[in-house]
């Protein structure tokens, strides 16, 4: 049985006086990847935001790799070996591929000072791109560039948010394909949110169901049911 990397318990959160997530208890196994899905506003990406301590919980707990992090901020977070793609990706449009990646580097916790060479090994596209400014690259390249700055930052636990969203479809099976090699050859840990149920069936070992900010369902991936996406899932 897979270890967790991240354990979630009795989580709620405000935002003002709105109740936003509500008692969540949800694991992230070590060395797979748990996709958190749900319709639109039901709480998947205050969740991420949450995890990586951007907006403060309520009430809970949340242990990454045993160590309680709740009340930690984001740059500890980070610190510790949590990487953030965030919604949207969220470059430096007028910085270069390079300037973006080097952003990244604060974040490691061995100091070091340049960009680690098996980042372009992996992104041989950024290589080539790496003196054009991130705003000069098409969408896809542009998600290329925050899962490498992320990398960058030497994580166990990788999160994304949306990771196919605005993407062209033969760049989604890249992605796809990109994230299994991650957790297959680095050992990563990955949660992400997903709206594409194909990309989730193929990336996802685990499932967490959000609704109106409660989980109503979560599992292996193979217990993910039609009639689960008939309820939760579908517009």
């Amino acid at each position: 049985m897979a270890t967790n990397v991240l354990q979630i318990r009795g989580l709620n959160q405000h935002y003002g006086e709105s109740h936003t997530l509500w008692d969540l208890d949800i694991d992230v196994p070590s060395q797979q990847c748990t996709v958190v899905m749900g319709r639109n506003g039901v709480g998947k990406s205050t969740l991420m935001l949450s995890v990586m301590g951007i907006v403060p919980i309520k009430t809970g707990e949340m242990l990454y790799r045993g160590k309680a992090i709740q009340r930690l901020d984001a740059s500890i977070r980070a610190h510790l070996g949590i990487g953030y793609v965030p919604q949207g990706r969220q470059i430096f449009p007028l910085l270069t591929v390079e300037e973006n990646l080097k952003l990244g580097l604060r974040a490691r916790a061995d100091g070091a000072s340049s960009i680690p060479s098996e980042v372009f090994e992996r992104f041989p596209v950024l290589k080539e791109m790496s003196h054009r400014r991130g705003g000069d690259l098409s969408g896809g390249q542009q998600q290329q560039l925050a899962i490498a700055r992320a990398l960058v930052t030497d994580p166990s636990l990788l999160i994304l948010d949306e990771p196919t969203e605005g993407i062209q479809p033969n760049i989604v099976a890249e992605i796809a394909l990109l994230i299994r090699s991650l957790i297959d050859e680095l050992d990563l840990s990955v949660l992400l949110v997903e709206q594409r149920l194909s990309f989730a069936r193929k990336v996802g070992d685990t499932f967490v169901v959000l609704d109106r900010g409660r989980c109503v369902a979560k599992g292996e991936m193979s217990q993910l049911s039609d009639e689960l996406v008939t309820q939760y899932l579908t517009v």
